[in-house]
């Protein structure tokens, strides 16, 4: 079967590969892609897909979508991934209300409590009509990203 995706690496492409293999650079994933790539050269080896997915454990199918990652999208996203578009989940606040709820942790706390606890800053938020609905987890991330 001939393949649809041939993989030709330049000198540059795989002397970054053998540094990231090298000196594990990067996650596992990345390591595992230029594995691949290196082995998928057209120019070096050419490494059957099979041969591939056993020498590095994965699937064929995998091995098959780097190729194609790479002749499709370049170099770069081939051995990085696909960068997200969007966040997983929209973000909760934004920033004035996060500059509100932190301002308001940093005063006083209310009569009748020593300290700020997550969750009745998360009341005093929703009481204030800072945010229609918050709870003190989100309460919590926000204070997090301050310190």
């Amino acid at each position: 079967m001939q393949k649809k995706y041939i993989v030709r690496l330049s000198e540059k492409e795989r002397d970054t590969l053998h540094e990231v293999v090298k000196k594990l650079k990067g996650t596992g994933q990345k390591v595992r892609r230029a594995q691949v790539l290196l082995k998928a050269d057209a120019n070096g080896p050419g490494w059957t897909d099979a041969r591939i997915a056993d020498a590095f454990s994965c699937r064929i199918r995998t091995v098959e979508k780097v190729r194609q990652r790479l002749v499709e999208c370049g170099f770069d996203e081939a051995l990085d991934g696909k960068k997200r578009a969007t966040p997983p989940t929209e973000k909760l606040l934004d920033g004035k209300q996060e500059a509100k709820i932190i301002a308001m942790r940093l005063g006083p706390a209310p009569k009748g409590y020593a300290n700020w606890s997550l969750r009745l800053l998360a009341r005093k938020v929703v009481e204030l009509e800072i945010a229609d609905t918050v709870s003190h987890e989100t309460v919590r991330r926000t204070l997090k990203k301050t310190v």
